[in-house]
C-alpha cells in the first residue's frame, strides 16, 4: 500500500502517531518517527525492524524551530526523498477557560501545537515541491469551537485547521495533497494518565464512552489508522482539501 514511501510522523513514539509508525511500516513504508525521547523511540524502531520494516527515530523538540528543518533534513538525506507527512505531535496539558488561560500556558500550547506544526509544514512542502507529496492534520473536534475549558488547546487546533485549508488551496497545484483527520476522544495511555490527574481511572473513561458515543464505546488508536494509511496512498491520488471525522458520532 505504501511500498518505498517515505512518511514522517511527528510525535510518532506515542498514542495515534505510534500506532500509524507501525501500520505505516508494516505496509512498506519508511517511516522517520518523530519525538522527543531517544530511549523509546529506538525501542520502537527495534520492534518496526524485527518485523521486518524500515524505520529511524528523530529525537527532537519542535518548539525549537531548528529541529522542523533538521527531521525534514533527516528523511531526505536518508532516503532520497519525502513523500508524507503526519502531523499528529502536540499536547492537550492545557484546562483553562479563556477568562483563566496565562500568557506561558497560552505560548507553550500554541509553540508546541501550532507553531511546531506550521514550520514542520514549512519544510516538507519546500521538499515535496519537487514531485508532490501527501500531508496529513490530525485535528480534533475542538477545532470548531471547543469546550470551555480548553481555550488555548481549542484555538490551536483552529490554527491548525487554517493551515491545513492554506496548503490545500495554494500548493495543489505542485501535487501537494492536504487533508485532516477529525479525531475523536481516544483512550491514548496519554488520556489515561491526564485523566488520573483529576482522579478517574480507565473504567471511569469506558463508561463514560458508552454512553456518550452514539457507537457505543470510546476509540482506540487503531480507529485513525486506516484513513491516514489511505490518504498516504496513491489510492487518494484525486483526494485534497477533505476533512475526515473519526469521532464515532460524538460532538462536543
Amino acid at each position: 500500500m505504501l511500498q518505498g514511501k517515505v512518511i514522517i510522523v511527528t510525535g510518532g513514539n506515542k498514542g495515534i502517531g505510534l500506532a500509524i509508525s507501525k501500520a505505516a511500516a508494516k505496509n512498506g513504508a519508511k517511516v522517520v518517527i518523530g519525538g522527543r525521547n531517544l530511549d523509546e523511540g529506538e525501542r520502537i524502531v527495534k520492534q518496526i525492524h524485527e518485523s521486518g520494516g524500515e524505520a529511524l527515530f528523530y529525537a527532537g523538540d519542535l518548539t525549537d524551530l531548528s529541529h522542523c528543518e533538521n527531521i525534514i533534513r533527516r528523511a531526505v538525506d536518508t532516503y532520497g526523498r519525502l513523500d508524507g507527512l503526519v502531523n499528529y505531535a502536540g499536547t492537550t496539558r492545557s484546562m483553562a477557560a479563556l477568562i483563566d488561560t496565562s500568557e506561558d500556558e497560552f505560548n507553550f500550547i500554541f509553540d508546541t501545537n501550532f507553531k511546531s506544526t506550521f514550520f514542520v509544514t514549512k519544510y516538507a512542502l519546500r521538499e515535496m515541491k519537487n514531485y508532490g507529496g501527501s500531508v496529513i492534520f490530525m485535528g480534533s473536534l475542538h477545532a470548531y469551537g471547543g469546550e470551555g475549558d480548553r481555550a488555548a488547546y481549542a484555538c490551536s487546533k483552529g490554527a491548525m485547521l487554517t493551515l491545513f485549508k492554506h496548503v490545500n488551496k495554494n500548493y495543489t497545484k505542485y501535487k501537494i495533497r492536504s487533508n485532516w483527520i477529525t479525531i475523536g476522544w481516544v483512550a491514548t495511555p496519554g488520556e489515561l494518565i491526564f485523566r488520573q490527574q483529576q482522579g478517574k481511572d480507565q473504567f471511569w473513561l469506558e463508561e463514560t464512552g458508552k454512553k456518550s458515543f452514539p457507537m457505543g464505546r470510546l476509540q482506540t488508536e487503531e480507529d485513525n489508522v486506516a484513513a491516514a494509511l489511505f490518504l498516504l496512498s496513491d489510492g487518494a491520488s484525486q483526494v485534497t482539501g477533505s476533512e475526515i471525522c473519526i469521532s464515532g458520532g460524538f460532538t462536543l
